[in-house]
Order: C-alpha cells, then structure tokens, then sequence
C-alpha cells in the first residue's frame, strides 16, 4: 500500500485503509521524521476502530490505551535510547494479542518487539504532501 497526502484529513483516510490489512496482535511500526504525521495516521487508524475522544502523542507517556470496538494501544519510543529487558516488559503491557497497536519513533530500526509487525514509513515530499508506505 503507498499513498501521496497533501493534507491532515488525507493522512488519517490513509490510517483508516491501513486498518484494512492490519490485525490484532501485530504492531504497525510507523517511522518517518518530525511532522511527517504520524500521530496523524495513527488518529485516522483509531477513529476507523471506533475510537472517539482525543488521539494524541504519547510522547511523555510512553503509551496511552484507547476505547473503541476494540482496544487501541499507541506508543512513542521516542525518549527510549534503546529497548532493553525492563522496556520491552513495559511494551509487554501495550502489545498484547487482542489490542489493535501503533507505534511511533521506533528508532533507527524497528525494534524487534518480540513479534511479527508491520512497518511504515512516512516522508516529506515539499508543498505540505508526505508519501506513505507500508513496507511489509
């Protein structure tokens, strides 16, 4: 899956048809620099999962859990410098087999979250549009 997005309401339809090949249990890793939109993705995801209220970055959270017709966890690894035992039992907590899961700043590469994910990357293209690619 692939698409070009020249605005926010773009960005989270792209979210919500990433939901289409997603699964419970399996993470989509989403990757890409500052304002790509990530978090914007992630909220078009969570509003096609039945997710009301806010969607907001967790950045200095970690985690926030969501309601919607099924669970939602989204995480933000951005503080982490790198996944070590006591991180990985803390995602242990989000990354469950019946919880829908998005998560941002995963670092140079995906971390190995001790499943099958599924990345995407998000870019800048110029002229406020971003290209967005599920890698597999």
């Amino acid at each position: 899956m692939r698409w070009i997005t020249s605005n926010a309401e773009e960005t989270e339809a792209a979210g919500a048809e990433l939901v289409a090949v997603l699964s419970a249990g399996t993470p989509a890793v989403l990757c890409g620099e500052l304002g790509t939109g990530k978090t914007t993705m992630v909220r078009g995801a969570c509003r096609a999962l039945g997710v009301e209220g806010p969607v907001t970055s967790p950045t200095f959270t970690i985690g926030q859990l969501y309601e919607g017709t099924v669970e939602v966890a989204h995480l933000d690894l951005y503080r982490l410098q790198g996944l070590d035992d006591d991180h990985r039992i803390l995602l242990d907590d989000y990354l469950t087999p019946d919880r829908y899961a998005f998560v941002e700043w995963p670092g140079e590469s995906p971390p190995d979250l001790g499943r099958t994910a599924l990345g995407v990357r998000l870019e800048h293209l110029g002229d406020g549009r971003r290209a967005i690619a599920v890698l597999g």
